[in-house]
């Protein structure tokens, strides 16, 4: 898997994906499909948005990959994957399953990359003593998880369908319900990390970190699709939601 540095992938969910013959290879544009680092209407980007030009490192923009952390099998426990089962007793919430595949811009499957998740509770709440909101907290859902893809590209999760939660960007805010996703190549320094929508939020139109994405069409890209075929009968619903990596700009030129 070629170095690529965390933010640089050009990254997006395909809703309308779903695996199988038929993908159309993903191509890079001149759009900007991610949200620019500066976005007022979302008021912590005016705090940390870089100022400046990045720094290229003495010995070279890879030279960080020698020392960095790296991850194998031997991190992953066997029920990682699954947040419903981590506790004693089973969560409070509606059952979902989310999967999909990790495909590079050519379309083809990236194997053996960790993916990681986490997300608020059914009732709209974090298990971190930063989110006081009052709402309750589920002890038998921490709200986290990881897997590796398989052979195929695919990961797939067990989980609870996360609430909305107030966040105080401005008056009455509130975020969709979302899942965080994390992609790591070999090491920290190889990471894409998104969010993940589900179909149909009546708080998309309200939500300064999804309208930040300056076209309606790769908002949509974030949004996961209902899938009958993911859903288990009697169990819980499926949610399908595709991750493809584009070009470095560097890979682009």
């Amino acid at each position: 898997m070629a170095v690529r540095r965390e933010r640089e992938w050009e990254a997006h969910g395909q809703g309308r994906g779903g695996g199988g013959g038929g993908r159309r290879p993903h191509r890079r544009d001149e759009r900007m499909t991610h949200p620019p680092y500066l976005y007022p209407p979302y008021k912590s980007t005016v705090l940390r948005a870089p100022a400046q030009e990045p720094v290229m490192p003495k010995l070279g923009p890879d030279s960080v990959e020698l020392t960095a952390p790296v991850f194998g099998h031997q991190e992953l426990g066997r029920r990682d994957h699954d947040l419903t089962v981590q506790h004693s007793g089973e969560p409070l919430g509606e059952r979902i399953i989310v999967t999909g595949r990790l495909l590079d811009s050519a379309g083809r499957p990236v194997r053996d990359a960790l993916v990681e998740v986490w997300q608020a509770n059914a009732a709209g709440r974090y298990a971190h003593l930063g989110d006081i909101h009052p709402a309750p907290l589920d002890p038998n859902f921490t709200g986290a998880g990881r897997c590796l893809t398989d052979d195929d590209g695919r990961y797939r999760f067990v989980t609870i369908k996360p609430g909305a939660y107030p966040w105080g960007n401005h008056h009455n805010a509130w975020r969709p319900a979302h899942i965080h996703f994390s992609v790591f190549g070999t090491a920290f320094t190889q990471r894409l990390v998104t969010q993940m929508y589900f179909p149909g939020d009546p708080l998309f139109a309200f939500d300064p970190i999804f309208q930040s994405i300056p076209e309606q069409r790769d908002r949509e890209k974030l949004i996961s699709r209902f899938d009958m075929d993911t859903t288990v009968p009697e169990w819980a619903l499926g949610y399908q939601w595709d991750i493809v990596l584009g070009d470095t700009p560097v890979e682009a030129q």
